[in-house]
């Protein structure tokens, strides 16, 4: 009779942690971000059937990264406990952070068990507050653990590199459209530091808006309306570069015939732009999850 092969506690879940996040890399990424009006979720997923972006409850919406089948079991497990809680207590009752609860009891309870392989999923469980310092945002990676995540977060593939481009360049106050802008720039970029186009039809977006009057604040956004925001504000963008030569020749030109005094000349271009975009905003109907 042979001798059982020995591993050790901690190399066994070493090895697990390991398989979980080769799987999850393998992913396309999803981007979560905050703006003025509450949550962007943009998501590289070229698929109209399979969605990585969901709504699970009246301000609640959830987005993954990694195997399909397992998420989607957890996304309709978020939705019943949702669903049941609400009407047993009250609407209000159900929360971003007690659902990111329940997912973190499952993951964990799946990772430690020896008797089945660990979910090869990331999770975003996000809450849009009545202000923006109201948003919940809430990370799980593969072993169940809970990360408190502020202004933006990436999951799935090079998640690390665009946290790091997110990080530089988000700020509190942005417009849908230049937090659109932003989260497609982040996903644009390879691991070897080159570009990709990413168009509409690679991309599924999706808020949660603060400002709509329903109860429901989820909604897609989808054909013509994401095309509009994607190309106006790349246009205003290439406006902006081109208006800045011209405003620091104004500039020098002014400083030097009137001691400084024209110092703002090139600016503004793409503000009134970013405003109508985020004022256009306004399709809305309910959710098609």
């Amino acid at each position: 009779m042979s001798t059982p092969f020995y591993v050790s506690p901690q190399q066994a879940m070493a090895d697990r942690a390991e398989y979980a996040r080769k799987g999850i890399a393998r992913g396309r990424s999803v981007v979560v971000l905050q703006y003025t009006d509450g949550v962007l979720f943009v998501a590289e997923n070229p698929s109209r059937a399979l969605h990585k972006v969901s709504e699970i409850y009246d301000r609640i919406a959830f987005a993954a990264v990694g195997k399909y089948n397992e998420f989607e079991n957890l996304r309709i497990g978020g939705v019943r406990y949702a669903d049941l809680r609400g009407y047993t207590y009250h609407r209000e009752d159900v929360t971003a952070r007690g659902l990111a609860n329940v997912y973190a009891q499952t993951l964990g309870t799946i990772f430690s068990s020896a008797a089945e392989k660990p979910y090869e999923v990331e999770l975003i469980v996000a809450e849009v507050g009545n202000a923006p310092e109201d948003d919940q945002i809430y990370r799980l990676p593969h072993d169940g653990s809970i990360v408190d995540e502020h202004g933006s977060v990436a999951v799935g593939g090079n998640a690390d590199q665009i946290s790091s481009y997110l990080d530089q360049r988000h700020r509190d106050g942005m417009s849908l459209a230049e937090a659109l802008r932003l989260a497609v720039d982040s996903l644009s970029r390879d691991t070897n530091g080159g570009e990709r186009t990413l168009t509409a039809e690679h991309l599924e977006v999706a808020v949660l808006d603060r400002t709509r009057p329903q109860k429901r604040k989820f909604k897609r956004i989808l054909g013509r309306q994401l095309s509009r925001l994607l190309d106006e504000h790349a246009a205003a963008e290439k406006e902006k570069g081109k208006g800045k030569p011209a405003a620091d020749a104004g500039e020098s030109s002014d400083g030097a015939a009137s001691g400084g005094n024209g110092k703002g000349a090139g600016k503004g271009t793409g503000k009134d732009t970013a405003a109508e975009t985020d004022g256009g905003e306004s399709e809305s109907g309910p959710s098609d999850d």
